[in-house]
């Protein structure tokens, strides 16, 4: 085996990286609970075990509508 089969090989096998999906209920969720007077996002954030970032992703999302609460899929 040559060394270009033997890296690329490798690099399918090793840690495949696990995405997770949120429903846009706990999203929801979180951005509610970011926007209640006191509370950081980073706080949110540690607590629900997401990154800060993601969560000020939502935060956006939420206000251009783009996540809504109680969305239902037709």
């Amino acid at each position: 085996m040559d060394a270009q089969n033997k890296l690329s090989q490798n690099s399918d096998s090793q840690n495949p990286r696990k995405t997770w999906r949120y429903t846009d209920e706990f999203k929801v969720k979180a951005v509610q609970l970011s926007f209640l007077e006191g509370v950081q996002v980073k706080e949110v954030a540690d607590t629900l075990d997401i990154h800060p970032f993601m969560l000020s992703r939502w935060r956006k999302e939420y206000r251009e509508g783009v996540i809504v609460a109680n969305k239902r899929k037709r």
